[in-house]
């Protein structure tokens, strides 16, 4: 059994008449050898850690070796001025909780990687309080969110080194979004637009990380990932289709990532991380290491 493309993935469903849901685990049997129970139970405790991050950001002190991020997450969520509605400022919130407790060494789920882990945990534990989602059906969204991590991890990357922050938090938005939609009642044709419209808008991002650490900008494009996710859901639950499908967005994805300058790809050289300031944080922390020697 072979994945490689979303018509793959809509073939299979079609001759096993099964949900993307079911085409993942049967997918994860014939490539592991391991039970339908035991996939669902390593999902679950994915999911368990996803919730955990969060409630750990916006409960404990999170506070960053380098002093750039300091319980931000807190303030948002606790925000009483709002330019959004509750709920989406919590989701945002959430995101930020996450990328804080990777900056702090605490556990996460990289999903797909640790500097974009704030985005899925935030979508899931959003849909589980807003929409009152289960555990059993999260499980279920998470492993649509997989079928779209699966597609971009073998025809384009999600590596911020290859792919710049499109890679990273453009995927996780993809993979946000395609959840929400699976959650919400969509069908598998939303589902791949939904993917679509956020790899759109993440296209061509940079990762040009201050001091080369994962902390500034990546604390806040997870939280601008979230609000892609939800952003294109409602796109797609809505009825509007993508014009090009998801294979070749991916594609597209891949091509930007070959043309997008090393100086941009995670090596702090370029965007952000070359700004006057930002040198200045750089060589205020490499000291503060060389001390603590």
């Amino acid at each position: 059994m072979e994945i490689n493309s979303f018509e793959d993935i809509l073939k299979y469903c079609r001759e096993m008449k099964a949900t993307i849901p079911e085409v993942m685990i049967e997918y994860e049997i014939r490539k592991t050898g391991r039970t339908r129970e035991q996939i669902i139970e390593g999902v679950r405790k994915i999911l368990n850690v996803m919730i955990e991050s969060v409630n750990n950001g916006l409960t404990r002190d999170v506070k960053s070796p380098s002093g750039l991020l300091n319980n931000f997450a807190k303030k948002v969520y606790n925000a009483k001025v709002n330019t959004l509605t509750v709920n989406f400022k919590k989701a945002i919130a959430r995101a930020m909780a996450v990328s804080e407790v990777n900056a702090c060494m605490g556990r996460i789920a990289a999903a797909p990687t640790a500097g974009s882990s704030g985005i899925m945990p935030a979508v899931i534990t959003t849909m589980m309080e807003e929409h009152g989602i289960t555990e059993d059906k999260a499980i279920e969204g998470l492993l649509v969110s997989s079928a779209i991590g699966l597609l971009i991890v073998k025809n384009a990357s999600v590596a911020g080194s290859e792919a710049g922050c499109m890679g990273e938090t453009g995927s996780a938005a993809a993979m946000g979004a395609s959840a929400i939609v699976y959650l919400l009642g969509g069908d598998n044709r939303q589902i791949e637009s939904v993917a679509c419209f956020a790899i759109q808008g993440a296209m061509g991002l940079v990762c040009d990380p201050i001091a080369g650490l994962v902390e500034v900008p990546c604390i806040f494009r997870n939280a601008i990932g979230v609000a892609n996710a939800f952003t294109s859901a409602q796109i797609a639950l809505s009825g509007v289709e993508s014009v090009i499908p998801l294979d070749e967005v991916i594609l597209a994805m891949n091509e930007v990532a070959e043309l997008m300058s090393p100086k941009l790809k995670e090596t702090a050289q370029g965007g952000l991380a070359n700004t006057k300031t930002a040198r200045e944080i750089q060589r205020r922390f490499i000291y503060q290491i060389d001390i603590g020697k």
